[in-house]
């Protein structure tokens, strides 16, 4: 058996990142990838605007994860590419991951996991649309494949289901294509992409939105020949009076992103239903010991710079992890939250200087973000507004409010009025 100090599984942008910080601290790593090449979607990802906050440059892709990939081969990094992890199991304070490839069936053993293995995308039937199964119903990824990495394009004229930031970038990407996008239908009130996109995307080549709208019937029998579409109600559900037929050769849905957690619950890391990821503490080490979370697999981010960030903190802490007692504090958070990023504190660990990612539930204008310790307010900061689509960002030194064992720890947003 192959041993390691740290074995990440997923090759994309966080897994790459975390792999070069482990062995930056003295870690012997390993990366093991399902596809062939190391680079998650970024590969696929030929537009640019990758990479401004971390190198200040506008990157496509394929430009901004090639550096990373350059610095693995630097430091001589293991990587196994079309390798599948089969089982993850602990045993003696030591993980034992069971991977298969073109070679056969090995075990390889590891003194701390980083799971960077991202997240897959909701699919049409997910979002339970009525109608037969004909061929040109694609998730975004699927159609972005097809046009940046084989080259062969997937429509001619099509709907984009949801208004998610890699369906926004397909209908700019198919309309320079040459296809004709026809309408990007959301069923909330508001878009679910970052503004830049619904700006650049969008409005830049005067294709429409509908807001309250959604795709609820595709007809067709070997191929895609029309989508019904309805406005929806207060309550999402569909008014047929407003239902409209529509004539396209193609359905792409963007409807949300999924964190891969199937290896994470396997082996009974606990998840939050909030994010679907891992529960953490400012560490990124999941409810089991030793096992680190990162990426998208740990929550679905905006911006890759963060992805890399949190990859960076995982591999870190993976590389310096030896088996210890923990005494974490849950940190609590208001109803105006969708989520926040890390769950836990860990009294034990140094927790001087910890990010936390945070998403508000709704639309909200001028806000105040609070950090009560027992009831009383230690921090704020003052936002313009919030919005869901777009994360944000914070690093707070937690160990200057005098957090102890007891201490109820709570995050709220005070909307003016």
């Amino acid at each position: 058996m192959d041993e390691y100090g740290v074995i990440v599984i997923g090759g994309g942008p966080a897994g790459l990142a975390a792999a070069i910080s482990a062995k930056e601290n003295g870690a012997q790593v390993l990366i093991i990838e399902r596809e062939e090449r190391a680079g998650g979607m970024l590969k696929q990802c030929i537009h640019d605007g990758f990479g401004l906050q971390r190198f200040g440059e506008r990157l496509a892709g394929p430009e901004y994860v090639e550096r990373f990939i350059d610095r693995v081969r630097e430091l001589d990094i293991d990587v196994l590419c079309q390798t599948f992890v089969t089982r993850l199991e602990k045993r003696d304070e030591r993980f034992y991951v069971t991977v298969v490839n073109s070679t056969g069936l090995k075990t390889l053993t590891a003194k701390s996991i980083v799971l960077a293995t991202g997240c897959r995308e909701r699919s049409a039937k997910q979002v339970f649309i009525h109608g037969t199964r004909p061929a040109g119903v694609f998730t975004a990824g699927t159609a972005q494949h097809f046009t940046n990495r084989l080259g062969v394009m997937p429509t001619k004229k099509c709907v984009i289901l949801g208004s998610g930031d890699i369906g926004l970038i397909m209908a700019r990407r198919l309309t320079l294509e040459g296809a004709q996008v026809l309408g990007v239908y959301e069923i909330n009130p508001t878009p679910s992409g970052l503004t830049r996109n619904i700006h650049q995307c969008l409005t830049d080549y005067d294709i429409p939105l509908y807001l309250s709208h959604t795709v609820t019937r595709v007809f067709g029998k070997d191929r895609l020949e029309a989508v019904e579409v309805c406005a929806v109600d207060d309550s999402f559900k569909p008014m047929p009076e407003t239902a409209e037929r529509i004539e396209c050769d193609a359905l792409i849905v963007s409807v949300g992103l999924i964190p891969e957690n199937e290896l994470a619950e396997s082996i009974g890391v606990a998840i939050d239903s909030h994010t679907k990821g891992p529960v953490c503490d400012g560490q990124l080490m999941t409810s089991v010991p030793g096992v680190f979370s990162c990426g998208n697999a740990l929550h679905v981010n905006d911006l890759v710079d963060y992805v890399s960030a949190s990859g960076e903190e995982a591999g870190r802490n993976a590389a310096l992890y030896c088996a210890r007692e923990r005494h974490s504090v849950n940190i609590n958070i208001g109803k105006e939250f969708m989520y926040l990023v890390p769950q836990q504190l860990d009294l034990n660990a140094d927790n001087s200087k910890l990010s936390f990612y945070f998403r508000s539930a709704a639309v909200l204008g001028k806000s105040t973000l609070r950090l009560k310790v027992d009831g009383e307010e230690v921090w704020s900061r003052k936002y313009p507004f919030l919005r869901p689509p777009e994360m944000q960002q914070l690093v707070l030194d937690m160990t200057k409010f005098g957090i102890g064992s007891e201490s109820d720890v709570r995050f709220e947003i005070e909307v003016a009025e």
